[in-house]
């Protein structure tokens, strides 16, 4: 590991603007059409709305991903995944603001799993807006070798509750518009017969960050307040193709949250609120 110990501490910088439009176009694709103007809250976890980081063909990777370098340290395990993650949610961000993202390399670790070696790399965004400090975060990305197949999914063992909070279906129609709307080009979420002969997935994959906008949109709904935390882990994929249930219960300080499909968890969560 000692070949990206220079990319621990290194720093990048992003400026955007939260469009209302964008929140607008995710509301409405998951069927909640809510229109949201200027001024208004920011939608819980729809800054990863923006911040986009186009790439030029030259710069793109076969899997859709930016080419290995840059920001990011060049790994060369092939496969790539957005793992999981922590949130502070300090003050508000409103609709319409200016913003600022500066991501920071906070540690890059490797382990052993079933699949083989594992490479992990941490990076911590805080975003501020009006000059103030509004969200912290920490996202886990995962480096893995290529498999014939897919990682299997965890069973919780409980089976699919008999009542969920809400359900989505997470059609190819979906995943290309959140695909477009974060600008990710990974060819698990639209290219289906890349996901399956070349990542060794069931189908289409729904996106991590998708299922877990999902989860805290129904905590902050649950809770009837904005949210001050939230974590979240994928621990199964979830592909298109079957129906996505998202579930709550309450926890200890705040809330419990999984997403489940045919009775395997593909996510889990906790939230609490202000």
């Amino acid at each position: 590991m000692t070949e990206f110990s220079a990319w621990v501490g290194r720093t990048e910088e992003r400026r955007d603007r939260l469009d209302p439009s964008r929140s607008n176009v995710l509301l409405a694709a998951i069927g909640q059409p809510e229109t949201r103007a200027e001024g208004d809250p920011l939608p819980p976890l729809h800054h990863w709305l923006h911040f986009w980081e186009a790439k030029t063909p030259d710069q793109t990777g076969v899997d859709g991903h930016a080419k290995r370098g840059g920001f990011l340290p060049p790994i060369a395990l092939p496969r790539r995944m957005w793992a999981g993650g922590r949130l502070i949610f300090r003050r508000p961000l409103a609709l319409g603001a200016d913003v600022r993202r500066l991501s920071t390399i906070d540690r890059i670790e490797e382990k052993t799993g079933r699949s083989g070696t594992l490479i992990f790399v941490t990076v911590r965004h805080e975003i501020f807006g009006d000059g103030e400090l509004a969200i912290e975060e920490e996202q886990d990305l995962v480096y893995r070798e290529p498999s014939a197949a897919a990682p299997a999914p965890a069973v919780s063992g409980d089976g699919e509750p008999e009542a969920a909070d809400s359900s989505i279906d997470p059609d190819s129609v979906l995943l290309f518009r959140y695909s477009a709307l974060t600008m990710n080009s990974h060819r698990i979420h639209y290219d289906g017969r890349y996901a399956m002969e070349e990542e060794g997935y069931e189908g289409l994959v729904v996106h991590g960050p998708l299922q877990a906008t999902l989860l805290a949109g129904l905590a902050e709904r649950r809770l009837g307040a904005p949210l001050a935390a939230f974590r979240y882990r994928g621990v199964s994929p979830a592909v298109a193709g079957h129906r996505l249930s998202l579930h709550a219960e309450p926890g200890e300080a705040g809330l419990e949250l999984w997403a489940s499909q045919r009775g395997t968890r593909t996510m889990t969560a906790h939230a609490e609120g202000r």
